[in-house]
């Protein structure tokens, strides 16, 4: 079995290699064994292996966050998935050609998903998902602001935002990506920069915005905080910058704003295997009718992870780059 182990932390594609494992063995009872057809390479996964994310393993470690799989066999007494079915893990360490994992966390998606759209479901789209409906109650007509509007999570903001008639200000760094977020229903874009809440102003006509996303952190954060009403809220849920987020004092105190963060895992904890389900069949729906698409930018073999690695963090990518051990996609 093909499986990508890190025997040290350090630079991703001279400290991840590819090796023969041992098979993992059929699935005790409240199991499921899937073989894994393809896994993304994210930010948090370069992370990881440079050893600066937030968890941090003894070695040899195996990366992964995502990945999409074929059931190939259940244990007994597990009745939601069985055999060739497609499944989405909740666990990590995907970076493997084969998983057995506790049932609960092996969770159904349609049969008929574009496979490599099916293996971005798993963080991306529910991030979006339940920060527009966790953090403040929205309804129609209301506006968010968010930077980062061109990455994955951000489209998605734009796209599901759209969906429940909730209209978005979406900040980038360049201009050349305005018609693409226009065209997944982006209602403002504009370019960060210090005047920004100005500019915001006059775009919206001086709305009330509930709510702001922030995912550069640093002084972006206080950028977003200066475009929100008082007593609005802004959530960081990354940091771009590797910077603390800066929320001023008279934000706080005298303007009442609330600053919040968001972590998935954090916010799925807080629901029950069934309402977990639920949020990834109401995704995989939405994949199925083309509302959610992730572009992607190139397929690799597991045995190239290094020249996947270095792929990913190639600056100008049009799309996640995407490894599959089993050669079913390409």
């Amino acid at each position: 079995m093909k499986k990508i182990v890190l025997d040290a932390y350090g630079v991703p594609e001279d400290v991840a290699r590819c090796l023969d494992a041992p098979d993992i063995g059929a699935p005790s009872a409240g199991e499921v064994v899937f073989d894994v057809i393809a896994f993304p390479i994210n930010p948090a996964d370069i992370g990881f292996c440079r050893g600066n994310y937030r968890i941090r393993p003894p070695l040899p470690a195996t990366p992964g966050a995502e990945c999409v799989g074929r059931v190939a066999a259940v244990g007994d007494g597990v009745t939601h998935v069985k055999p060739d079915d497609l499944v989405i893990n909740l666990q990590r360490e995907n970076w493997a050609a084969r998983r057995r994992v506790k049932a609960e966390d092996a969770v159904p998606i349609p049969a008929g998903l574009d496979l490599r759209q099916a293996a971005m479901l798993r963080i991306n789209p529910p991030t979006a998902l339940l920060m527009l409906s966790d953090l403040v109650p929205l309804k129609r007509g209301d506006w968010v602001i968010q930077n980062v509007a061109n990455s994955a999570v951000g489209r998605l903001v734009i796209t599901l935002a759209k969906a429940k008639g909730i209209r978005t200000v979406n900040v980038t760094r360049r201009e050349d990506v305005f018609p693409e977020l226009k065209a997944l229903g982006a209602d403002i874009c504009l370019t960060d920069g210090p005047d920004l809440a100005d500019r915001v102003r006059e775009a919206t006509g001086a709305a009330e915005i509930p709510l702001g996303l922030d995912a550069v952190s640093g002084a972006a954060t206080a950028r977003i905080a200066a475009c929100l009403r008082d007593e609005g809220t802004i959530c960081t849920y990354g940091s771009m910058t590797g910077e603390a987020p800066a929320v001023s004092v008279a934000d706080v105190v005298f303007r009442g704003m609330t600053f919040t963060g968001f972590m998935l895992g954090r916010f799925m904890a807080r629901r029950s295997a069934e309402e977990i389900r639920a949020i990834y069949a109401e995704l995989g729906d939405e994949m199925l009718k083309g509302a959610i698409h992730a572009p992607v930018d190139s397929v690799y073999p597991i045995e190239d992870i290094r020249e996947a690695l270095i792929r990913a963090q190639t600056g100008g990518r049009q799309g996640k780059v995407l490894v599959s051990p089993g050669g079913e996609i390409g």
